[in-house]
């Protein structure tokens, strides 16, 4: 049985590692904090399965944020809150 390819985030310049770091110890909102652990975790190259093991969530969670980031980049780590009641 063949291992399927891993999804990592992108290469990030020194600049963005920096930010992304920078991220992590000083934001109070635990969406955008745990979604910067996530690409910073993917960053240093562990896979979904261990990334989603150390963050308590699913796999398909981690490799969204993931993919949203390299699309989006530091756009993808704020919650998009919507708010009232589903029409």
């Amino acid at each position: 049985m063949a291992r399927t390819p891993g999804v990592f985030a992108r290469s990030l310049e020194p600049e963005e590692a920096q930010r992304l770091v920078k991220i992590t110890r000083s934001t109070r909102d635990r969406v955008r904090l745990r979604r910067s652990g996530i690409v910073l975790a993917s960053v240093q190259g562990r896979s979904a399965r261990e990334i989603a093991a150390m963050f308590a969530s699913t796999e398909g969670y981690v490799r969204e944020v993931i993919h949203a980031f390299n699309d989006s980049g530091f756009a993808a780590l704020s919650p998009k809150w919507r708010g009232g009641r589903p029409a």
